[in-house]
């Protein structure tokens, strides 16, 4: 073989590394989305099944306020529903209308000395409110696995590679403008 044809070998042979390489980065990528998503539906799980027990321990006290009542629940029901079908548009907007509802929950709850002075109500809110700060924890984490996943499949040379194997773009998880406004303490207490 002469030495055109050995400096011929070594470059494919190069390229063909640098593609396995290229390749295996965007997968890592793509499966640390996934991960990410995984961890934040551990922590919706979680609170989906604790809302129920919140709600139940708010109706022995709360007879007059149904409707914020029922607001939760519908809320709770949205944001699974959502969930279940991967749709983040719409879990970012049901989310929304859940922790409205929450706040709104937490904010009747001072009219009631009773209710406040439940243990069960006093553990529930507190680990409403961990599951809430974890979530908020995630969503972070997901959002910056969605961008680096998303530049790096758009950036050269990596995109010859991602659109070849049907790499796609993830979907940040983002709230409404509702939900990142700052919140009206006199609306809650008046």
């Amino acid at each position: 073989m002469s030495v055109s044809g050995v400096v011929v070998v070594v470059l494919v042979v190069l390229v063909a590394a640098y593609a396995v390489i290229l390749y295996n980065a965007l997968v890592r990528l793509k499966h640390g989305v996934g991960k990410a998503w995984a961890n934040i539906e551990v922590l919706l799980k979680q609170r989906h099944d604790e809302l129920p027990k919140l709600v139940e321990t708010c109706k022995q006290y709360m007879q007059h306020e149904r409707t914020t009542l029922e607001q939760v629940i519908a809320a709770r029901n949205a944001v699974a529903s959502a969930r279940e079908k991967h749709d983040l548009g719409a879990l970012g907007q049901a989310e929304s209308g859940l922790r409205a509802g929450l706040g709104q929950l937490f904010a009747l709850a001072e009219n009631y000395p009773e209710l406040k002075a439940n243990e069960s109500f006093q553990f529930l809110q507190q680990r409403i409110s961990g599951l809430e700060n974890g979530i908020a924890d995630r969503r972070e984490l997901y959002n910056e696995a969605v961008n680096l996943n998303n530049v790096r499949i758009e950036q050269f040379p990596d995109v010859l590679i991602a659109r070849g194997f049907g790499f796609r773009s993830a979907e940040l998880l983002e709230f409404s403008a509702a939900e990142k406004a700052d919140v009206d303490l006199k609306q809650l207490f008046g």
